[in-house]
């Protein structure tokens, strides 16, 4: 059969905050996601993580770090200058960003605001750096009553509008975010638009929707999905990984939402003949529970996806080659709601990999493109350097 690679993103689940860490904030350097989760509370149950060698990368209550991994183990410093779901993507695909993009923690400039009020065609209420769930409690019966937007940042460089889906309905949402893609390009150099919509009768009912869509800056036109591309090679993008770069760049792609829905996506692909590379995200760790300060949460979370990875293991070909990893760290248990400044695991099975193999802390998250390009024949001469031996 032909060689296949299947990448799933833990969204949000890092193992430790890096040597640089206190340069992303002050909570940053405290930071340990999933060695959190688990100490909160006395120790994890995840078997196919276990079997696969996470014990071995971070001490984590509960899951043990003895026995021969499936594979291979280790984690993954991030080069780029950022700790949020664009760059971690981003350098996967061989993409490093050196320069980081702005950040507003006092709320976007007066004049950017003016061109957005006047693509909008109305007013705007917010611009103001917030959490999610508390813009809509705080300003949320204000925009049900004026119509107006909601627009607000956060601790990484993006716009995002909140708006309830009776009042401003999706499709005009997202031409909104269109729209501001268009302004927050340079000079403004945003790095993600991103659709909040919203539903409830009141501030104390409102609920955000699972009809968020992203729209990222668009990345460089050489990485490792254009040199699969150009190797005629099927790639598949399954969640919001299908919102983080051009969909032009994938074969196929399922904007699923929720774990739930990505990890069935996951099963009917690996079911069937429909991709080389499948590449996968799985957002609640860090959407629902990372950024809401929520361990029991992360943790429930945890244990259903690795019931649902050990049948996902069960179906692999003999030449599948599975990758497990992360694109930055959300600790619920710190004070902060951001993301946090942490090594990814990562973790590797199938493809002929020797069991138990450690691979170590690797230089860049730029290692598993390459792993990516390297097993399925792609050229690639660009960052990163594969897991795989010679």
């Amino acid at each position: 059969m032909a060689r296949r690679v299947i990448l799933i993103v833990m969204d949000g689940c890092g193992v430790g905050a890096m040597p640089d860490a206190a340069k992303y904030g002050n909570t940053d350097p405290l930071s340990a996601t999933l060695q959190h989760v688990a100490s909160a509370f006395g120790g994890l149950a995840l078997p196919t993580l276990e079997a696969m060698g996470l014990g071995k990368v971070a001490a984590l209550a509960g899951v043990s770090a003895k026995g021969p991994a499936l594979g291979g183990f280790g984690r993954c410093a991030e080069q780029s200058a950022g700790k949020d779901s664009v760059t971690g993507h981003w350098e996967m695909m061989g993409i490093v960003t050196k320069i980081p993009f702005p950040t507003y923690p006092n709320g976007f400039p007066a004049d950017f605001i003016v061109e957005l009020e006047q693509a909008f065609g109305t007013k705007i209420i917010g611009n103001v750096a917030s959490s999610g769930t508390e813009i809509i409690k705080n300003l949320g019966e204000d925009h049900v009553r004026t119509g107006r937007p909601i627009v607000y940042t956060s601790a990484d460089s993006v716009l995002q509008i909140a708006a309830h889906e009776s009042v401003i309905p999706l499709d005009k949402l997202y031409r909104m975010c269109e729209a501001a893609r268009f302004l927050a390009d340079p000079p403004n150099n945003v790095q993600r638009v991103i659709a909040r919509p919203f539903v409830g009768d009141s501030a104390a009912t409102f609920t955000r929707t699972e009809n968020r869509r992203d729209f990222p800056a668009l990345p460089p036109k050489v990485n490792i999905l254009t040199a699969l591309k150009t190797a005629a090679k099927r790639t598949h993008a399954i969640g919001v990984v299908a919102d983080l770069f051009p969909r032009d760049y994938f074969t196929t792609a399922e904007r699923t939402q929720a774990n739930a829905q990505h990890l069935t996506a996951i099963e009917q692909a690996v079911a069937g003949d429909g991709f080389d590379f499948l590449f996968a995200n799985c957002e609640d760790f860090d959407m629902l529970f990372g950024h809401r300060n929520d361990p029991r949460g992360f943790a429930e979370s945890l244990a259903e996806f690795d019931r649902r990875l050990a049948g996902i293991v069960a179906e692999l070909r003999p030449d599948d080659l599975l990758i497990l990893t992360a694109d930055h760290g959300n600790d619920p248990t710190t004070a902060s709601t951001d993301h946090s400044r942490e090594y990814a695991p990562v973790l590797v099975c199938g493809g002929g990999l020797s069991h138990n193999v450690d691979l170590g802390t690797r230089n860049s998250f730029a290692d598993i493109g390459a792993t990516v390009a390297k097993y399925l024949g792609a050229e690639w001469t660009g960052a990163g350097r594969s897991l795989l031996p010679d």
